[in-house]
């Protein structure tokens, strides 16, 4: 796998200070998609165990929030496979900080059975906290939600919905000023 960036400090791609990953590598090639380049499967730097310890001493700082997974499409799955080991290992050494995924595609599709499912699916999305799902359809963008850039994407909370058995969407918590 390869991957276009790291985000060392990024606020805009979930809760609070986040360390975003954006992988190479997307299928959809949406229209008026914000990361075109990272569509070819070879843009960007090879994903290395070197990469992987840089994001996790760069999660290793107090005010990191958690790890995004973006691109590029996380779920392809020649992704999905490279990063279900790294997301494990994350999850282990930090398992107090939460996981998104940005997903073009639907939860459904996800647990389907069909592309792209593989057999490292269920568990790198049983390790991803909060899935933001569906392709951005630039007919639909609205830039006054929430994490999401097209009104027809979802903010999904995956421990909630493990939980009780049927999809939760995420709440944004709001802070007593």
């Amino acid at each position: 796998m390869n991957y276009g960036t790291i985000k060392d400090c990024d606020i805009a791609n979930g809760v609070g200070v986040r360390v975003t990953l954006f992988v190479s590598g997307c299928t959809h090639h949406c229209k008026d998609c914000f990361n075109p380049e990272t569509w070819d499967f070879a843009y960007g730097q090879p994903f290395t165990e070197k990469t992987e310890q840089h994001i996790i001493d760069l999660l290793g700082r107090s005010y990191i929030d958690g790890l995004t997974l973006l691109g590029g499409e996380p779920f392809e799955p020649d992704n999905q496979r490279a990063l279900l080991p790294f997301v494990r290992k994350v999850k282990k050494i930090f398992p107090d900080k939460s996981v998104w995924a940005f997903s073009g595609y639907t939860l459904e599709q996800l647990t389907g059975g069909t592309h792209p499912v593989c057999e490292a699916t269920e568990e790198l999305l049983s390790l991803v906290d909060i899935l933001v799902d569906g392709e951005f359809e630039a007919d639909k963008k609205d830039i006054r939600l929430v994490f999401r850039g097209s009104s027809n994407q979802r903010v999904i909370d995956l421990v909630r919905t493990r939980e009780s058995g049927k999809m939760v969407l995420w709440q944004e918590e709001k802070k007593p000023v």
